[in-house]
């Protein structure tokens, strides 16, 4: 791993926690209910804001490890796939719950980002069947290859369905990652990632200060 991998994951680990620590204890918690609200119009906003909120500071610390690890793999292969994988990823599993998920609920959390990741690595292995691809695979699978049974609804207060559509967008992102390359390379991809990254921050800025 290079010094701008070690920054990456360093930024995206101060986002989360300076987010959770103001949210806990200046908001107590309001920024909750920017969740995703399954098929609810407001909920839309979630697919968005829901995987840079947590419920407490356990519930984040849960996500920490595992987020890193499983980013470090990716960026392994370069921040384009690492980048190319988070949006697909964030993407898939938010949609996914808003149109599929539980009535009268709110899901927010990173660990469908995480099962995005662990999809991802698993079917990267697959798909690729490169030595590097296969032996990442296997080294991911013997860490959180249990954690599969998360896509199931066993466990009350979990988002099983964020769980079951992050890992399904990582095994797309997997599958499609050489067709996101190539066209990658003919679009400007500061005009394409710019408004995903910021738009969230911005709009919860705005939404506090007006």
């Amino acid at each position: 791993m290079t010094l701008l991998h070690f920054k990456i994951l360093a930024a995206m680990v101060s986002i989360l926690w300076a987010l959770e620590l103001v949210d806990t204890v200046l908001l107590r918690g309001a920024l909750n209910r920017f969740g995703i609200r399954p098929r609810q119009q407001r909920g839309i906003n979630g697919i968005l804001f829901a995987p840079l909120l947590h419920g407490d500071l356990g519930h984040l610390a849960a996500n920490t490890v595992p987020l890193v690890v499983l980013s470090g793999l990716i960026l392994l292969s370069g921040v384009q796939v690492f980048v190319i994988t988070t949006v697909v990823v964030w993407l898939v599993s938010g949609w996914g719950v808003w149109l599929f998920g539980r009535s009268r609920s709110n899901h927010i959390g990173a660990s469908g980002v995480v099962f995005g990741y662990l999809g991802f690595l698993l079917a990267r292995g697959y798909f690729e069947q490169s030595g590097g691809a296969v032996a990442i695979a296997l080294i991911t699978g013997l860490l959180y290859g249990g954690s599969l049974w998360g896509v199931l609804p066993f466990q009350r207060g979990k988002s099983w369905e964020g769980h079951l559509f992050g890992l399904l967008g990582g095994g797309l992102a997997a599958y499609w990652l050489p067709q996101f390359t190539e066209w990658l390379l003919r679009v400007d991809t500061s005009a394409v990632f710019t408004p995903v990254i910021f738009t969230p921050v911005i709009f919860m800025t705005a939404r506090f200060t007006t």
